[in-house]
């Protein structure tokens, strides 16, 4: 059976790791390590990491802040598995998630893989309906592992697994601050290695917890789209310009309806559409209408960052800058 090599950034989150580390202490399947490093905090994770030294096969590595990339590739460099996968630590992970990794790898002997995310039980309504948002056909087009899907899958960073050999041939992440796990997906992709989607290795995935977060975290995809649309045009697909235009559209339509109320007509029929459907999926009124809430976060937030990135580097033609004037993760 191969063997796995877990790789953990984190950002002062000591709480959230703990989570993710008493998770990893239920696998079914025991035949992995565990990598976390400490991407420059302020608030160490050490203590909680060497707690877990008597249930898990773990190691703790600090490194100066240079975002979750560079964290990923120096964990690497510390691996010993056949494959690596990485997960961010805001994840709590189910107890046969090595174990359905481990059949859907014989099944398919992938090089590179990805699974979706959930919500736990036990997620603030917020969480869920953020999850909603980020997961559903109507918002993303399903392209975040959904069973229908707009576009083809491109495993993400937040559960994302790679054959050793392959990550090395490939160097690992790129020096992005945002999107470097689209930017390596696309490089799998066009060196023709092997990417599937394993549905059964699946995670609980929290995401943000306020709607500030959420949006700053959306906008940063938006941009990041951009980037990588110029490193790989091929890349940019109409899934991708779907939000720009939802912006553009809510915001002609809510100026249109100053004149004529039936302009606000399709944003109404869109809310119901979400709110009948999120209701449907997570069986909560609450979750059905936060989750109208988080569609137009998530929609106007990406399309936003989309449209300055374009602006900006499309054309005004500025150099490639970073989506993060400060440290996301702060």
């Amino acid at each position: 059976m191969p063997y796995f090599s877990l790789i953990i950034p984190v950002y002062n989150r000591p709480d959230e790791i703990k989570e993710l580390l008493e998770s990893l202490t239920l696998q079914t399947d025991k035949n992995f390590e565990v990598i976390v490093v400490e991407d420059g905090s302020t608030i160490s994770s050490e203590g909680v990491v060497c707690s877990f030294e008597k249930n898990l096969s773990i190691s703790y590595y600090f490194t100066p802040n240079g975002g979750p990339g560079k964290a990923r590739n120096y964990g690497a460099t510390k691996a010993t598995g056949e494959y690596l996968i990485v997960l961010d630590s805001d994840c709590i992970i189910p107890p046969h998630y090595i174990e359905n990794v481990t059949k859907e790898l014989k099944s398919t002997n992938a090089d590179a893989f990805g699974g979706p995310d959930r919500a736990a039980d036990n997620f603030t309504p917020v969480q869920k309906a953020i999850n909603y948002s980020m997961t559903s056909f109507f918002t993303t087009g399903g392209i975040r592992g959904g069973k229908k899907k707009m576009d083809k899958f491109y495993p993400r960073s937040f559960n994302m697994g790679i054959r050793r050999s392959v990550y090395e041939q490939l160097g690992g992440f790129a020096n992005m601050r945002f999107g470097e796990d689209i930017d390596f997906s696309i490089r799998l992709y066009n060196a023709n290695y092997k990417v599937c989607l394993f549905p059964s290795a699946w995670v609980y995935h929290k995401r943000r917890t306020d709607w500030r977060k959420f949006f700053r975290q959306v906008y940063n995809s938006g941009i990041a789209r951009i980037n990588l649309y110029l490193k790989y045009p091929e890349s940019l697909k109409p899934v991708h310009l779907l939000p720009a235009a939802f912006t553009v559209g809510v915001l002609l339509l809510i100026v249109a309806g100053a004149i004529c109320a039936w302009f606000l007509a399709p944003i109404l029929l869109y809310i119901v559409l979400l709110f009948a459907d999120a209701t449907i999926q997570t069986r909560s009124l609450k979750i059905g209408f936060l989750s109208i809430i988080a569609a137009f976060v998530q929609l106007t937030g990406y399309g936003s960052g989309f449209l300055y990135a374009t602006w900006r580097r499309l054309i005004l033609k500025k150099n490639e800058f970073s989506a993060f004037n400060k440290n996301f993760y702060k």
